[in-house]
Formats: C-alpha cells, structure tokens, sequence
C-alpha cells in the first residue's frame, strides 16, 4: 500500500505511482471532516480528488466531531461525494481510514489524530460513528502509531476490540516522530493480539518499509497481511515493483518521468487550485544521481510555473 501522505499523495502523485509500479491500495491525503462539513468544503474536495482509472482508493480522513465522520462516511459510502467530484456512476473509493496517528504539532494540540490515543471514548465514538456513516458499504480501517509519549499496547488492544477491517501499525509512538528506527519487534506482539480480538482485521505494517522485497520479507516474518510504504516512494518511484529498475534509469528518463508529473499537475490543477511549489517535494525523485542534478534541481525549485519549469526541463 501507498501510505496516506498530506500535500503528497494527490490524485496526480498516485497516478504517477500507478505508472511506474502500482501497489494493491492508494490513501489520500488526509481530509478533515470538519472541514467538509463546513463552509470551507470546496477547498477540501481536492484532497479527494481522482480519476476513474484510480479503482483501489481509499479515503483517508481525521478531524475531531464524530457527526461530521458519520456524515463524511455516510456521502463517501453512498457516492454522493465521488458525484460531487464529477466522478461517473460506479466510480467510487473502495474504503474508509482514520488518521488516529499523525504526529504533526497543530493536529495534536487540537486533540486530533496521535492525540486520539489519549482520548479513548472520543476515539470509540469516532469509530462507531464512521462505521454507522458507512453502514457497511464500505470497510472502515485506522492507521496509528504504538503509543504517544511510549509504547503501549493496550491502544492496539483498544481499537481490535472496534470491529475494524484494517489496522495499520505505524511502528513508532508520537513522540518519536520519524527519529529513531520503527519498532518492528512489537509487531509479532500486535499480530498476536489481533488472533485473539479480532481474527478477522487484517493487521499492516508501516515505518522505514522502502522496498516490495523488504515489506514482503517482513510480512512473512511477523505474519503481516499487508505492509505499506510511505518515504521508501520517495528513493525509488518503482518502490512497489519484484524488481525495481530505477538505479539503472539514466538521467533522460528519469527527467522524463518528472516531465510527466509537470504535465499532469498542470492538467489537473489548471484553475490554481494548487500551489506550483507544492511540486518542490517531488522534485528530488526524479531529479538525482547523476552529474548537475543539484543544480538542476535549485533551477527547477526556483521555477513559478509549468510552463517554466517544462522549458527548464526539456532544456537540462
């Protein structure tokens, strides 16, 4: 699985993924759903944004009122919202995800997200909320960490016990961030748990993942039903191919790809709904290994517009 990433994963990212190497499931961005549900809607629905070719996509949302989950729930199940984003009938996400494990300062004063792994009845009721939104339409999954301020794994044997189709280990605690090495050894603790709550929620693990082979050696070793990848996407766009041919692309392909992304971030957002820096993140994927390219790269990140950055691109 692609991990859900903010101001990454936007339907031109996934799209390019699909590309190169596609895994199984795609997130998106995290969406508030108290944003949705408010004034401020029309400039949240392009964290949902997709094409009709993207058909493994799973919304992925945080926020803090429970109604506003089983309300968000209720039109991403129906397919009132995919409609409202001008998707065709049938086109619809395949599942729903709860942030309950972003680390980000702003998020968890507000108590949202990692926060949530201190404030349990908020959590259950946000939970149950999405779950009746949904009402089994579709599955309903989380993505946490293993503890806030330390591991514990009472918060895992919390949310196994909520009935969920997924949980997703990132295998840090908030506190850590992404500062030390992710605590695979608890994930054989995790799987153990799962068989005695809740034998059917699959159980994924995220944190430090940077290869299909990695993820794959991991899965069999702790008897994982999936892993995901987040940064690993980030050193090699064929992060979710057997065998990744990336180490081998010379510089005309590999600025070929991010011509593509250029292009298709210009299609897609063509109304400025998005920020031409926001392509900066990207820029170090395609634009690395070999001789100039941090030059190339200050050029390119200095760039404000498609256009300009096309005409640096097809002249590097």
């Amino acid at each position: 699985m692609l991990a859900p990433m903010d101001d990454v994963t936007d339907t031109v990212f996934r799209q390019m993924v699909h590309t190169t190497a596609a895994p199984d499931l795609f997130f998106t961005e995290f969406t508030n759903v108290d944003g949705l549900q408010s004034p401020g809607r029309p400039r949240l629905l392009k964290k949902l944004q997709f094409v009709p070719s993207e058909t493994s996509l799973v919304a992925h949302i945080w926020g803090l009122k429970p109604e506003n989950f089983h309300k968000t729930a209720r039109e991403i199940a129906d397919g009132t919202l995919a409609h409202e984003l001008g998707l065709p009938a049938g086109c619809n996400f395949v599942g729903i995800d709860l942030n309950m494990g972003c680390p980000a300062k702003s998020e968890v004063k507000a108590g949202a997200c990692s926060a949530l792994i201190n404030n349990r009845p908020l959590a259950a009721e946000i939970i149950q909320a999405t779950q009746e939104g949904a009402g089994g339409k579709l599955p309903v999954s989380v993505k946490t960490r293993l503890g806030f301020s330390q591991i514990d794994m009472s918060w895992p044997e919390f949310l196994l016990g909520h009935d969920l189709a997924m949980l997703t280990m990132h295998c840090r605690t908030r506190k850590e961030m992404s500062k030390v090495p992710a605590h695979w050894e608890y994930l054989a603790e995790l799987v153990n748990l799962r068989d005695k709550i809740a034998p059917e929620t699959k159980i994924v693990a995220n944190g430090d993942i940077m290869s299909r082979r990695q993820g794959e050696e991991l899965a069999q070793k702790y008897n994982l039903d999936g892993v995901m990848i987040g940064r690993g996407v980030f050193h090699d766009p064929f992060a979710f191919a057997e065998s990744s041919p990336w180490e081998d692309y010379p510089k005309k392909q590999r600025l070929g790809l991010y011509k593509k992304q250029v292009e298709l971030f210009a299609k897609t957002w063509s109304e400025g709904e998005r920020n031409i820096k926001t392509l900066n993140k990207f820029c170090k994927i395609y634009v690395s290994d070999f001789d100039g390219a941090k030059e190339l790269r200050e050029q390119l990140m200095a760039a404000d517009s498609t256009a300009e950055l096309m005409k640096i691109l097809t002249a590097a």
